[in-house]
C-alpha cells in the first residue's frame, strides 16, 4: 500500500522548477568513451549551450527548438542532458530518431549507455541492460513514468507508433526525403506529439545544400538566434562572421579576427570572457513556440577547434568543391550554394555588358538563330549568334507590336527573317534556325506561319517543364488531312526541355566574361532586358515527400527575354541536326570566310510586309 501511495503522490507533485542547464551542472558526468573531457558536465566551458538548453526545461513555453550548428560544438551533448533532465525530473514518452535504425543502435550503445552509467541520480531509474526483464533494450529504454524509443528515420513503423511527449531528432539533413513512401519523416514524427499541450521538440543538425537543408528550413521560420560576443578591445558585441577571420601570407598561426566596430584584431587567447560574456539574440520575429540557434566553429572553445585550426582547413579546402562544401557546412554551419541562378543577377550581368552595337555580329560568330514568344498583343524576338562550345552573343532583342491574330504582324516577322546581319568584318549571316513558341497564344497562327516556311528553318515549339526533359525532342506531326492521317510534310512540334535550357543558359551566363561556352551582351541589351532574362530562379518544393527543384518566376514580372533566349538555344540544338557535328563549326567558318550561301538557306525569304517602322526599342 505504501508503494502505491508513494507513487500517487510523485504523480501528484508538480514538475521541478529546474533548468536543464542547472540539472546537467548538478548531476551530469561525461565517460572517457565518449567525450575528449571526462568528468562532471560544466555549463560554462560551453555557455553557448545554457539558453537552447533551457528552452527545453519544462519551466520553458517554448516548443520546439532548432540548433545549426557546426560540428563537434556540443550540440548532441545538450541533447543528451534533456534526456536525463527529462528521465529524472519530468518522465514522460519521448522519442529518440536517428538518420538510420543502425545510428539509432550506435547512440544508444555509445551515448546512453554512457550517460545512464556515469550519471548516479539515472542508475536507479533504469535497469542494467543485461538483467531479465529489465526494460532496457538497445532501442527501447523505460523509467518510472515514462519509455525513451529510438528508432531511425529510415522507419516508418518506428515514426508512427506511440504517442510521444518529447521528440529528439538529431541530424535531421541526413534523413530520407520519403520514408516507405508515407511521407517527410520529420513531419510524421512531430504528429506523434499532437496531443500533448507541453510537448518538447528537439532539431539538431550541421546543415547541407541551400534550399534542400531541412535544418536551414527550420531555422528560418524560428526567430533565428544568433551568439552576440563582445570585442575585447572595444567590448562592442557582434555575432562571429567568417569573413571577419584574417591572416598573412597563407599562414594559418597568423589568424586573427577583426572587429567590425573598432577594426582592432584580436587571436582567439580571447574566447573564454568572449563566449562568458556573450548572449544570444534573435534577429527575426518570435511566434512563441520555435527558438532557433545557429552557431559555426568560430565559437568553438578554446582548446577544441581553433582559429589557426579553421584557416588551415579553409586553406586545404578552398580548391576542391567537395572539401569546401564539406567546410562551409561542418564548421561555418552556412548551408552551400549551388544553383547557378541565386548567383546570377540583372545588375551582375550589365556590370559585364561588350561594347558591340544591336545588330551587329561580333567577329566569331558563325550560326544565327532566333527565337520567338507569342504574346496576345505582341512578338518578342531574339537573335543570338554562336561560336563552337556553345559561346553565345546576344546579337538583337526586340518587340514587335500588334495582335498575332492579324497577318501583318507575321508579315514583320519576314522582315527579321529575311534580314541580312552583318559581322564586324563586313561580312553577312542569316538566322539558320527560327524557333517560335505555339503553346498558350495564338497555336493556330503559330502553325500557319511555320507551315510555309519549313524550308527556311522556321520551327514550332511548346515548351516543357518535365525535370529531366531533353533540350528538344524528336518532334510530332501536328498536321493531318481530311481523313485524319498524318502529313509527311507538315507541320513538326517540337518539345522544348525548358528548365534543362534554363539551367544550362544560367551556368553559362555566370561564366559570360570568360572562355568558351560562356554568354555575351551588348548593347541591344539594357536593364529592362536583363531583368527579364532574371525573372526565374529555382526554388524548391516537395513531391509525395522528395525534394524538387523547380523555375518560378517572380510576382508581376516580365520573362520573354528569357523565353526567347531558351527558344533560341533550342534552335541551335536542332541547327545540330543539319550538319555533321564533328564538322559543323570548320563548315560555317569555310563558309563564312568564302562568302558563299549557307546550303540551310536554299530558298529566298517570302516577301516581307510594306509599312511604318514595325519595331519598338526598349
Amino acid at each position: 500500500m505504501t508503494i502505491y501511495r508513494t507513487a500517487f503522490m510523485n504523480g501528484l507533485r508538480p514538475d521541478p522548477v529546474l533548468t536543464v542547464s542547472e540539472w546537467a551542472d548538478a548531476h551530469r558526468r561525461l565517460s572517457s568513451k565518449a567525450s575528449a573531457e571526462p568528468g562532471p558536465w560544466r555549463t560554462n566551458r560551453t555557455p553557448y549551450l545554457k539558453e537552447p538548453m533551457d528552452c527545453l526545461s519544462t519551466n520553458s513555453g517554448i516548443q520546439r527548438v532548432v540548433m545549426m550548428f557546426a560540428a563537434q560544438t556540443g550540440k548532441t551533448e545538450s541533447g543528451s542532458n534533456w534526456l536525463g533532465y527529462v528521465i529524472a525530473h519530468s518522465p514522460g514518452p519521448m522519442l529518440l530518431v536517428q538518420p538510420t535504425v543502425e545510428m539509432a543502435k550506435r547512440l544508444s550503445k555509445q551515448r546512453l549507455e554512457s550517460l545512464i552509467s556515469e550519471t548516479p541520480c539515472l542508475n536507479d531509474k533504469i535497469a542494467p541492460s543485461r538483467s531479465r526483464d529489465s526494460g532496457n533494450t538497445m532501442l527501447a529504454k523505460e523509467f518510472p513514468g515514462g519509455m525513451m524509443l529510438l528508432t531511425g528515420a529510415n522507419s516508418a513503423t518506428g515514426l508512427r507508433s506511440t504517442p510521444c511527449r518529447y521528440i529528439f531528432m538529431d541530424e535531421v539533413d541526413a534523413f530520407p526525403a520519403d520514408v516507405d513512401g508515407e511521407g517527410d519523416p520529420v513531419s510524421l514524427a512531430e504528429k506523434r506529439a499532437t496531443t500533448f499541450a507541453r510537448r518538447k521538440i528537439l532539431l539538431t543538425s550541421t546543415p547541407t545544400v541551400k534550399d534542400f537543408s531541412r535544418i536551414e528550413a527550420e531555422y528560418l521560420r524560428s526567430d533565428q538566434r544568433r551568439f552576440y560576443v563582445p570585442c575585447p578591445k572595444c567590448g562592442v558585441k557582434e555575432w562571429l562572421k567568417w569573413a571577419q577571420l584574417k591572416w598573412e601570407n597563407n599562414d594559418p598561426n597568423t589568424a586573427q579576427y577583426e572587429c567590425e566596430h573598432c577594426g582592432e584584431r584580436f587571436s582567439d587567447i580571447h574566447k573564454p570572457m568572449m563566449l562568458r560574456e556573450g548572449e544570444w539574440r534573435a534577429t527575426a520575429p518570435f511566434d512563441g513556440k520555435t527558438a532557433g540557434f545557429q552557431l559555426s566553429g568560430l565559437y568553438s572553445p578554446l582548446g577544441w577547434l581553433s582559429w589557426a585550426d579553421m584557416v588551415d582547413d579553409f586553406l586545404r579546402a578552398k580548391s576542391d568543391a567537395p572539401m569546401l562544401k564539406s567546410f562551409v557546412n561542418t564548421r561555418l554551419a552556412e548551408t552551400w550554394e549551388e544553383d547557378y541562378a541565386s548567383k546570377v543577377s540583372a545588375d551582375g550581368l550589365i556590370a559585364k555588358r561588350l561594347n558591340y552595337a544591336s545588330g551587329i555580329c561580333p567577329d566569331g560568330v558563325l550560326l544565327l538563330t532566333a527565337g520567338v514568344d507569342v504574346q496576345d498583343n505582341r512578338l518578342a524576338i531574339s537573335v543570338w549568334g554562336w561560336a563552337e562550345a556553345e559561346t553565345g552573343w546576344l546579337i538583337w532583342h526586340q518587340e514587335v507590336m500588334g495582335d498575332p491574330t492579324q497577318i501583318e504582324v507575321w508579315g514583320q516577322l519576314d522582315q527579321v527573317l529575311a534580314t541580312a546581319w552583318a559581322t564586324e568584318s563586313n561580312k553577312e549571316l542569316k538566322i539558320t534556325q527560327m524557333a517560335i513558341d505555339s503553346g498558350g497564344h495564338c497555336t493556330h497562327e503559330v502553325y500557319n506561319y511555320v507551315r510555309d516556311r519549313i524550308r527556311q528553318g522556321v520551327v514550332a515549339i511548346k515548351g516543357s517543364s518535365k525535370r529531366g526533359s531533353v533540350a528538344v525532342s524528336k518532334g510530332n506531326k501536328v498536321d493531318v488531312n481530311t481523313k485524319g492521317r498524318t502529313l509527311k510534310r507538315g507541320v513538326t512540334l517540337f518539345s522544348v526541355g525548358s528548365d534543362t535550357i534554363k539551367t544550362t543558359l544560367f551556368g553559362r551566363m555566370k561564366h559570360n566574361d570568360e572562355g568558351p561556352g560562356g554568354l555575351r551582351f551588348g548593347l541591344a541589351a539594357d536593364g529592362e532586358y536583363f531583368e527579364q532574362l532574371t525573372a526565374e530562379k529555382q526554388t524548391l518544393r516537395y513531391l509525395r515527400g522528395f525534394p524538387i527543384r523547380e523555375w518560378v518566376k517572380k510576382p508581376s514580372a516580365r520573362n520573354e527575354a528569357l523565353d526567347c533566349a531558351v527558344y533560341a538555344y533550342a534552335a541551335l540544338q536542332l541547327s545540330y541536326r543539319k550538319f555533321n557535328r564533328a564538322t559543323m563549326w570548320q563548315q560555317l567558318q569555310e563558309q563564312l570566310d568564302s562568302g558563299a550561301k549557307l546550303p540551310l538557306r536554299s530558298r529566298k525569304p517570302k516577301p516581307v510586309a510594306t509599312g511604318t517602322e514595325f519595331v519598338r526599342n526598349w
